[in-house]
């Protein structure tokens, strides 16, 4: 889960240990070494076979999932139901083994599978007590994580086909990662002597990232160490996958030769950390037919990086959108596992939803309400797209037959169709569209203070006050203003920034959605200027005018 910015000698480094190639170094500990691509003894439920992730039955199963934080967000249990219904085969769920966070229970593992299986998802369950902790630290260890895992082992025995056991979160920060391979050997055949059939998945060095490149050179002899074959690495792709040809060549070194991986971890807006577009990584790991679980569905210290804010689907960030509905997002390339009846023995579609009706309509929402649709397995959830002219847009998801779309500009004609899904993938027929016109946002209702923090040389610091000055709060807002010098908006917190050429639109964060009568909202962003820096002067909310000051 955490970017660590390195300096140009310790990026160069990295990208020439990763470009080194895998290094067959043998089996570290007694038994049968295993050549990657070789026989092993065969596992119950998913198992690797022949350097791929496949089910109980032999079918293949391609992750496509995001990241839960539970350990941090308890009570959240219920968006496992917002996940599947945008189409989510997987989920990778947070836990702690007590080392650094209040361990999660039994009874608390219990809850988490239950609802998994509920909402018929694969469960990666990892220790993120492990983060950045090498063997020598007196907190979070993988040996510890072992245990905990085999204090589970009565919750976990039998849950084969539904549950992938990730020992550790990113071990090893900057602290002699080539302590990785022995003591992650050690886990895994402590797991294996106590017993555990599951599939294993092992995180990288360098929190993740392997940018010494320390897993890619001991991949294979970490794989062979592991009798049972049930093995799968997981590189977590941040800030040293900067060009889609690093991105491409590293998991090309395990696909190769037949090493199971996956992308256990990225995301965040395109380009904010020097990462590539992270489509690129969703389109890399769809030829070649591995998996990828994006961070994060719920927060964590970088709000930035939310996939969905305040774990509201209808409000989800542009990040969010990628993920589930790019082009090789979740929504066109997520099959189902089999043991859930997913795949292909499901292929009756839905029944089409009713034509919405539209109700709350105001200047930023509106409310939109359809008859259910039917289908002889059960609705998985329903996607309302807007239609204009013959292009669709998905704006919103539910579970249920109405939901609330945000984030509409005022005074503007729109038109709303809805799409029902079953849990196999399968889409309806589109209903009847709806069409309405947003109310528009009274003038003079709104004033804005904008204030330069503080300047250094090609930057600065700015901060933009948004004022309620009607009797409704304005809920869902959309401020614009356009830079007078060339400026540009880098990072910003309370809001999200969208520019084109030098016209900035703010769209808010959960905890700044509603200005209340009377009310405001500060957002703050880091900016990119030239020798001038003249602040905008002009400023709509909702696109209408506001006071400057």
């Amino acid at each position: 889960m955490r970017r660590t910015r390195k300096s140009p000698l310790t990026t160069l480094l990295a990208k020439l240990a990763a470009l080194t190639g895998l290094v067959v170094l043998g089996a570290l500990c007694p038994g049968t070494a295993r050549a990657a691509g070789e026989p092993a003894v065969q596992a119950a439920g998913l198992h690797i076979s022949d350097g791929r992730l496949v089910e109980g039955n032999g079918n293949d199963f391609v992750m496509r999932g995001v990241n839960h934080a539970h350990t941090w967000y308890p009570n959240q249990l219920g968006s496992l139901a917002d996940i599947k219904a945008q189409g989510a085969n997987t989920v990778r769920v947070v836990l702690a083994d007590g080392h650094r966070w209040t361990a999660n229970s039994a009874a608390d593992v219990t809850n988490v599978i239950t609802q998994c299986k509920a909402n018929r998802l694969i469960c990666v369950l990892e220790v993120h007590d492990t983060t950045g902790y090498g063997e020598d630290s007196a907190a979070g260890t993988l040996d510890q994580a072992a245990d905990y895992w085999i204090g589970l082992k009565s919750v976990l025995a039998g849950q084969e086909d539904y549950i992938v056991i990730n020992i550790g979160n990113e071990p090893w920060g900057n602290t002699d990662p080539a302590g990785w391979t022995a003591p992650t050997v050690a886990a895994i055949q402590k797991l294996r002597s106590a017993g555990f059939q599951h599939t294993i998945m092992v995180d990288a060095p360098n929190w993740g990232q392997d940018w010494q490149g320390v897993m890619r050179a001991n991949a294979q002899a970490v794989y062979a160490a592991d009798t049972t074959g049930n093995l799968i690495f997981s590189i977590h792709m941040y800030s040293v996958f900067d060009t889609a040809a690093e991105v491409t060549d590293y998991l090309n070194a395990f696909v190769s030769v037949k090493l199971p991986i996956l992308i256990g971890e990225f995301g965040g807006p395109a380009d904010q950390w020097g990462d590539p577009d992270e489509d690129t990584m969703m389109a890399t790991a769809e030829q070649l037919h591995i998996g990828y679980l994006a961070w994060s569905w719920s927060g964590n210290t970088d709000p930035i990086l939310d996939l969905v804010l305040n774990f509201d689907p209808a409000q989800m960030t542009s990040w969010g959108k990628r993920i589930f509905n790019g082009a090789n997002g979740i929504a066109q390339t997520a099959k189902e596992a089999t043991v859930f009846g997913g795949g292909t023995s499901d292929t009756q579609a839905p029944t089409a939803p009713g034509t919405p009706a539209a109700s709350a309509v105001t200047a930023a929402s509106a409310t939109l309400t359809w008859a259910a649709s039917t289908d002889n397995v059960g609705v998985a959830g329903y996607d309302v797209v807007r239609v204009s002219g013959g292009t669709e847009t998905k704006v919103a998801s539910s579970t249920a037959n109405s939901v609330t779309v945000s984030g509409l500009t005022a005074n503007t004609a729109y038109s709303f169709a809805v799409y029902a899904r079953d849990a196999a993938g399968n889409r309806s027929a589109r209903s009847a569209t709806v069409n309405l016109t947003t109310a528009a946002t009274p003038a003079g209702s709104c004033s804005v203070g904008y204030r330069v923090v503080g300047e250094w040389q090609g930057g600065f610091q700015g901060e933009i006050a948004v004022r309620n000055t009607g009797t409704a709060a304005v809920t869902g807002w959309k401020l614009g203003f356009t830079f007078k010098d060339g400026q540009t908006v880098s990072n910003m917190w309370g809001g999200t920034a969208a520019q084109s050429g030098a016209a900035v639109t703010v769209t808010p964060a959960s905890y700044t959605n509603t200005i209340p009568a009377g009310g405001s909202v500060t957002v703050g962003f880091i900016g990119g200027k030239g020798t001038t820096n003249t602040a905008p002067t002009v400023f709509t909310l909702n696109g209408a005018a506001c006071v400057n000051g």
